[in-house]
């Protein structure tokens, strides 16, 4: 053989070589990492080859599957699909997935290692999907779900002494379903939710933050008797009517001007919505101080995972004394989510002590055994027992003999504050309706909610917390808290 022949056999040897090298580094090496590659089409065929396992609401699947006639065979389903839309999320062939639906996902198409036996690894038989078992009430779901209705807006119900969520509801929502597989139907659907305005697939309930409005008075209150400002919610407090802001010309009135809001006990206070006391108790505490005790109640955590990850919910810093003034009736730049106002109501009836937020109790193999269990767990103590017990009766007052009359309860306990947050530049836009508050009942079973209501069909006049956010709150408390059949 010649010399130009032999180079040549050479280097297609050592071609032949490097693809060898190659395809065994990727067979061995890189193999893990090609099969779970989300882009890797046998992995979504294999996820879709059989029944889905499940996500359950009071022992019962609100999801489903159903076989199709194309290569992925079977598609999710979805029982009261917009109801449970929050919490589920969706699981889509073309879309991907969100929410538990995502967070569960090798669970639920039984591609999860813990799903599969020594056996199963023996036989190469395929492991059964797991299920995801929630902490939703389904009749506080439902309540949530109706009583919201054609508004915009949501509502989050807590138990005070487990952390777990009862019930998360935000309208205007969407049916998972209707996206759940490939065809040109699907993709109209999809696409119609993507151009909606109405914004049907924003979980308002933990990613969307809002102005809480005098709904954060219970803070400021938590923060005045923490901090020694007052030792007690029936004192007389130093509070001008009308309150003249610090450095400005400007002063901060009360909605009602004959409520009896000069100088006011917080109990009073609270009973009227008086904005001059709380505007005044925020400027004497000082930014720094309610903005600890807003920390204690969970403000400010950006990784507060219920397992889905809430917006973080923020006290401003930076103030002057006239912000810090407007922050302490909940405006200025406060935000929040319905969850973390629930998380505001639920610290209060639990005596002080927050327990961690939680939407899923244990996710299974499919069968009886349990992969992982959600216990309940302190968040921390946000404030005193004694400091807490002395805020729930005043909310208590607030609905007995204040602006939350629509929240009263025959046969239960019920406290609760109102709030209507200013929307808009220059307050242009309708205001945002909130109500929070607790419920318990003679066997001592709680129950904490918060409601806000960004949009309705109420004329701008008529917009406010008891009046609109309240009922919803009723109607929730009620459900939780019904004696058995």
């Amino acid at each position: 053989m010649n010399r130009p022949l032999r180079h040549v056999a050479v280097f297609a040897l050592l071609l032949v070589l490097a693809v060898l090298v190659r395809a065994t580094w990727v067979q061995a090496a890189e193999a893990g990492a090609l099969d779970d590659n989300p882009h890797n089409r046998r992995q979504i065929i294999a996820a879709h080859s059989r029944p889905l396992g499940d996500i359950l609401v009071g022992g019962k699947p609100v999801t489903g599957s159903t076989e199709t006639d194309g290569e992925l065979k079977y598609k999710r389903t979805y029982t009261d699909g917009a109801m449970y839309a929050p919490v589920t999320g969706y699981l889509s062939q073309a879309y991907g997935s969100t929410q538990l639906e995502n967070l569960y996902e090798s669970v639920l198409t039984g591609r999860d290692s813990r799903l599969r036996s020594p056996a199963d690894a023996l036989t190469g038989k395929e492991p059964t999907p797991g299920d995801v078992l929630t902490t939703l009430d389904p009749a506080v779901q439902k309540a949530a779900y109706e009583a919201l209705g054609g508004k915009t807006g949501a509502a989050v119900a807590l138990d005070p002494a487990t952390g777990a969520i009862l019930g998360m509801a935000s309208t205007p929502s969407y049916d998972p379903g209707r996206f759940a597989g490939t065809g040109a139907a699907d993709r109209r659907a999809w696409e119609a939710l993507q151009k909606d305005e109405d914004q049907p697939m924003l979980n308002r309930a933990l990613r969307q933050t809002y102005p809480p409005g005098s709904t954060f008075k219970l803070v400021v209150a938590a923060a005045a008797l923490e901090n020694g400002l007052y030792t007690s919610v029936d004192q007389a407090t130093d509070s001008p009517d009308p309150y003249l802001l610090p450095g400005t010309t400007t002063y901060l009135r009360n909605e009602n001007s004959a409520a009896p809001c000069a100088n006011a006990s917080i109990r009073t206070a609270l009973q009227y919505s008086c904005n001059n006391v709380f505007g005044h108790l925020a400027e004497r505490l000082g930014q720094q101080k309610v903005a600890e005790q807003a920390k204690k109640l969970g403000f400010g955590d950006g990784k507060l995972d219920t397992p889905v990850r809430a917006a973080e919910s923020l006290y401003p810093t930076g103030m002057d004394k006239a912000q810090t003034a407007l922050s302490g009736i909940g405006q200025f730049d406060v935000r929040a989510t319905p969850l973390q106002m629930a998380m505001v109501s639920s610290a209060i009836a639990h005596d002080g002590l927050l327990m961690t937020p939680r939407l899923v109790d244990r996710v299974t193999d499919g069968t009886s055994g349990v992969l992982e269990k959600s216990d309940p767990k302190e968040y921390g103590r946000a404030m005193s027992a004694d400091t807490a017990r002395q805020l729930q009766s005043a909310m208590r007052t607030v609905v007995e003999k204040g602006t939350g009359s629509n929240a009263r309860i025959d046969g239960l306990t019920v406290g609760g504050k109102t709030g209507t947050a200013q929307h808009g530049v220059d307050n242009s836009g309708t205001p945002y309706a909130w109500f929070v508050s607790y419920a318990q009942n003679a066997q001592g079973k709680q129950i904490a909610v918060a409601v806000v209501i960004a949009d309705s069909d109420a004329a701008r006049s008529e917009v406010s917390g008891n009046g609109l956010a309240a009922p919803v709150a009723e109607k929730i408390m009620r459900a939780g808290l019904a004696p058995a059949a």
